[in-house]
């Protein structure tokens, strides 16, 4: 690798601070650029327009990256954890200091409306604060022995260098949900951001310098995916991966971490019911599905795919949803529109082929339907009903502004058929009897279940999912957990 000075031009949009707008990679304390000082070309959606090229890291620079975290494990586990927690704190304020330019840096690289980035740096912040606060918490426990003359305790200890992968779709928010926990439990960390959207992830690895992350605690390395992240699954000294993509990248990643025994955190795909029952608050239920559904213009894990409504409120429902779906704006994330681009054109595909789909197998166009003319990566916000069961829209992940309605008659069947999928991240229920809460919150076969609302995700909460949507949990204490070894003590004083 090759150490550099200064940043190559790129189409960035202007910022109060410039020195954010990183194209290289940042590896061991310094500024890199690959090997063979190629680059990776990265566009604005909303356009096409190139904004620039971030450095092309290749396998032998992974395990250079992987070099220098393993380096500086020992200094930084070492550290006292009320020292980690000031890093972590002050990393989170730089973010909110520096708000505007790491949500427009967002915005110009992945699409998203800007008010939305903006709530992302917040959210992506939240993290790092919380688990500021975990560091300090007291890693020892205390067991009553069973023998005797003997004294028992049990420690947490970090693993080591933990690789962590992140998507496009929340580039700074999943970035630290895995290094806020990492680093807080005193793991470093070698990070893979999407080839799509880098720019963030260099962003905040500027600021963790600032805060005061020593050299090679805090790696980002830019590249292709299979030669960065190929040499890291092959590397006996990452010993934990924490991995934000789909179930197929998902299922690979954990045939190749069985070779070295990985620790694996995998948040994978989804495929959310959400559940309007005829004694729903129908305003509400409107209101929360437009949320659920075309937030991030549909491209979230958690956002809904199938609405399964009661048939006595089903007509109505339909309607009203369609009707504020129409209603909703579509254009360049800079604008602030309700609906942004899609990432790339594979993405525009998916909508056309569900839809065409649907409608071939007797489902009903309320709304949409096509592609926008904002331009190539827009689609129109779309609504389906009449869905049938063997639709593709019905059993596959849409990530995209397309929603599909059903009608159903009992309790019994809106479970069965909300749980018949191989997916099983957070599911949506909307009802006001508290017993058809319980009974239907406990048979949802999903990691998180959201009641008569649509925000659920936080920093003090375990975000994961059930069947192929994932291992492990991120946020909350337990996100701490696979960053840790659980090392048993018994000793004996005489």
């Amino acid at each position: 690798m090759t150490r550099m000075n200064r940043m190559p031009a790129n189409g960035l949009p202007t910022l109060e601070r410039p020195e954010l707008s990183r194209s290289f990679a940042y590896v061991g304390g310094a500024w890199v650029a690959g090997s063979d000082n190629s680059g990776l070309a990265v566009t604005d959606p909303a356009t096409g327009d190139r904004l620039g090229e971030v450095a092309r890291l290749n396998a032998a620079d992974a395990r250079r990256a992987v070099g220098a975290a393993h380096a500086a494990f020992a200094g930084w586990a070492g550290m006292l954890p009320q020292d980690r927690s000031k890093v972590l704190r002050r990393w989170s304020e730089l973010m909110l200091e520096n708000r505007e330019d790491l949500a427009r840096i967002m915005t110009a690289e992945q699409g998203k409306p800007i008010s939305e980035s903006r709530g992302e740096i917040d959210y992506a912040a939240s993290f790092l604060e919380f688990y500021a606060e975990e560091a300090r918490r007291p890693n020892i426990e205390g067991v009553t022995s069973h023998l005797p003359d003997a004294e028992v305790e049990v420690w947490r200890e970090p693993v080591g260098v933990a690789a962590l992968i992140t998507p496009w779709n929340f580039p700074s928010a999943m970035l630290t949900r895995k290094a806020g926990a990492a680093l807080a439990a005193g793991c470093t960390v070698v990070a893979h951001p999407s080839a799509e959207t880098p720019y963030s992830a260099l962003a905040l690895a500027e600021l963790g310098e600032r805060a005061g992350l020593p050299a090679g605690v805090f790696n980002v390395v830019t590249g292709n995916a299979p030669e960065v992240v190929g040499a890291w699954m092959e590397d006996s000294r990452v010993r934990a991966v924490s991995f934000t993509g789909s179930t197929e990248i998902g299922r690979l990643l954990y045939r190749q971490g069985a070779d070295t025994i990985k620790r694996l955190v995998l948040e994978l795909g989804g495929h959310a019911p959400f559940l309007v029952f005829d004694d729903a608050d129908m305003d509400n239920a409107v209101t929360e599905a437009v949320k659920a559904k075309f937030a991030t213009s549909g491209q979230d894990c958690l956002g809904a795919n199938r609405f399964l409504v009661a048939r006595g409120v089903y007509d109505s429902f339909c309607t009203r949803f369609a009707e504020a779906t129409a209603a909703l704006s579509v254009g360049a994330g800079m604008d602030d529109p309700d609906i942004g681009p899609l990432m790339n054109e594979k993405a525009v595909a998916k909508q056309e082929e569900h839809v065409a789909d649907a409608l071939a197998r007797g489902a009903r166009l309320l709304c949409g339907g096509k592609r926008h003319a904002a331009g190539p990566l827009f689609f129109q916000p779309t609504v389906l009903a009449d869905v049938p069961a063997d639709a593709r829209i019905m059993h596959e992940e849409t990530f995209g502004p397309v929603a599909a309605i059903a009608a159903f008659d009992t309790e019994e069947d809106a479970v069965a058929r909300a749980n018949d999928t191989e997916y099983g991240l957070v599911a949506y229920l909307h009802t006001q009897d508290p017993r058809r809460i319980y009974r239907a919150s406990r048979a949802l076969s999903f990691g998180m279940v959201a009641v008569n609302r649509t925000k659920v995700t936080g920093a003090p909460i375990p975000f994961g999912g059930m069947k192929q949507s994932g291992l492990g949990r991120e946020g909350s204490r337990l996100g701490l957990e696979a960053f840790t070894e659980v090392k048993y003590v018994c000793r004996d004083w005489a």
